[in-house]
């Protein structure tokens, strides 16, 4: 028991949520160096090229520049286990950023400098209140003209209403990002920039008459910001934190790895350590009960050499020792975990132990969905994950028939990954499914993996319908007749009705005054 305390206290569990563009694959990869797990960032700072971070490894995602998909890292620092677990990217996958979310104890908003707060931020947000996750806010890109530090701070008070209490203020203004005033020791930490920001920045650590003696107006300004604030009730407590009433704020730029010290120090001694997890039906699994883990993540095609799928489980209580023989909850039936991993990228490295808090990925896990439990000894069963409100929906085909298994192994498994949701009916068939997705890029996400992994070249074709409500089957005949509506069976058995727009919903419902038509979770609506 002492073992296993020890070692939950030591581990922090943690997801960065943004905006596109806000700096996510850079940040991720600086909290790397800063561990030791790279020598050496892999963006080139330059018109020349960019080389793909550590934890972007699909074609689509280096060709865009976007993360399209989660990985989780793991690593050392500071005598602490720290699990990161990298978040989509783009708003069409609030699906999986929903997933990752729920497999984390802390989130960093990382924000850009000049933008603040923008749309999806603004949702990934609201997720994390949904959840009960307290938020660090990150302010970055410093290095770069933006807005002032207080027009930043106001905006996430009034939007958000989350009081940003600042403990590292920046000394320079945007784009003359000089170095760091730490709010609670008042003392300067003065950063030197390294060739292209690829190594770690050097840190020069003067108090507070020398930080005047060298810079001047510049020092005295920050100090000034920073005693307002303080002053005006802003500062940080650690209660109110972890009630996300407040969020720690931290400016850096991760392209030069300013600030990236910073916010790894802020997570291991104000994040919180892996807690208890509420179970389906009412009561918790704390931490020293029997091991018990949900898993979040469903991914195959990492690394064309293994040709393997992962179900990356977060660990919720007991330890987890490879080869152990689990429940899997949801059929009842015995587990085996052989082939546990962690992930760094595409590297992989074999699970002796895990704890708390810690990710694990399971090879070849076909039978293992997202929201599912896995347990030992006595029983458990979490929550499970809701499916999104589809937007957009497309019939796929494949013309080659000597392709056609092939096809229909693809379908299966981007389903069950939950890439898309796979939705059939018996006029349409198994060889024209429909794909229905939250955003657009979802399919782009499936051609390309089919492409890849199955060698199937798909033909995707555009369908007239806006909504998607669950129904049942005394309503589906008579539904299935009006104009403008499609009832299909989703994987998971639910009866959804395609409609093509608000206004034959509207129709829909004065005739049809008894069927049943209920709104599914929109992503908007965490």
């Amino acid at each position: 028991m002492s073992e296993l305390t020890g070692e939950v206290a030591r581990r922090r569990t943690f997801a960065v949520i943004s905006h596109p563009d806000a700096g996510k694959s850079t940040l991720t990869e600086a909290l790397a160096l800063h561990a030791r797990m790279i020598s050496e960032a892999g963006a080139i700072h330059g018109k020349a090229g960019r080389k793909s971070t550590v934890s972007d490894w699909m074609e689509l995602e280096k060709a865009r520049g976007i993360s399209v998909s989660s990985t989780a890292l793991q690593f050392e620092y500071d005598e602490h286990t720290i699990n990161l677990v990298d978040t989509p990217g783009h708003a069409d996958f609030s699906e999986d950023t929903y997933r990752v979310l729920s497999a984390v104890d802390t989130a960093v908003m990382l924000i850009d400098a000049a933008k603040g707060l923008e749309p999806q931020t603004l949702k990934l947000f609201q997720v994390c209140r949904y959840r009960g996750i307290p938020v660090i806010t990150v302010i970055n890109k410093w290095d770069r003209p933006g807005r002032s530090p207080l027009e930043l701070l106001d905006e996430i008070n009034e939007r958000i209403g989350l009081l940003p209490t600042p403990l590292f203020w920046p000394v320079g203004i945007a784009g003359d990002f000089r170095g760091l005033l730490d709010c609670t020791t008042g003392e300067y930490v003065r950063f030197e920039r390294t060739a292209g920001g690829a190594t770690i920045a050097p840190e020069e650590h003067l108090d507070a008459a020398a930080a005047l003696e060298r810079e001047g107006d510049a020092w005295t300004e920050a100090v000034e910001e920073s005693e307002l604030l303080i002053a005006s009730g802003q500062e940080h407590d650690e209660a109110r934190f972890l009630a996300g009433e407040t969020s720690p704020v931290i400016f850096a730029s991760a392209m030069l790895n300013f600030g990236v010290r910073q916010i790894l120090g802020t997570l291991i001694g104000d994040g919180p350590a892996p807690g208890p997890r509420a179970l389906q039906g009412g009561g918790e699994r704390e931490i020293d009960d029997p091991f018990s883990a949900i898993v979040f993540k469903v991914q195959a095609g990492m690394d064309q050499a293994h040709r393997d799928r992962l179900a990356f489980m977060r660990v919720v209580s007991g330890v987890f020792e490879r080869g152990m023989v689990v429940t899997h909850a949801q059929t009842n039936k015995p587990f085996t975990t052989k082939y546990a991993l962690t992930v760094f990228g595409r590297d992989r490295t074999t699970v002796e132990r895990a704890y708390p808090g810690d990710v694990v990925g399971l090879v070849n896990a076909g039978a293992l969905a997202p929201g599912h439990t896995l347990y030992a000894d006595r029983p458990a069963l979490f929550e499970p994950m809701p499916a999104f409100a589809p937007e957009h929906f497309r019939v796929v085909r494949v013309d080659s028939a000597s392709k056609y298994k092939q096809f229909r192994k693809a379908i299966d498994e981007l389903d069950s990954e939950g890439v898309v949701q796979v939705l059939r009916n018996d006029i349409r068939g198994d060889a024209s499914p429909v794909l229905a997705a939250v955003g657009p890029m979802q399919f782009d996400v499936v051609a390309a993996r089919m492409r890849a992994e199955y060698g199937v070249d798909a033909r995707f074709e555009a369908l007239p319908y806006t909504l998607a409500l669950r129904t049942d089957k005394d309503s589906a005949d008579e539904l299935g007749r009006q104009r403008g509506v499609e009832v299909f069976t989703r994987s998971d058995g639910a009866l959804l009705a395609l409609i093509s727009d608000k206004w034959r919903l509207q129709y829909i419902e004065r005739e049809l005054p008894g069927a049943t038509l209920e709104p599914l979770v929109a992503a908007g609506d965490l």
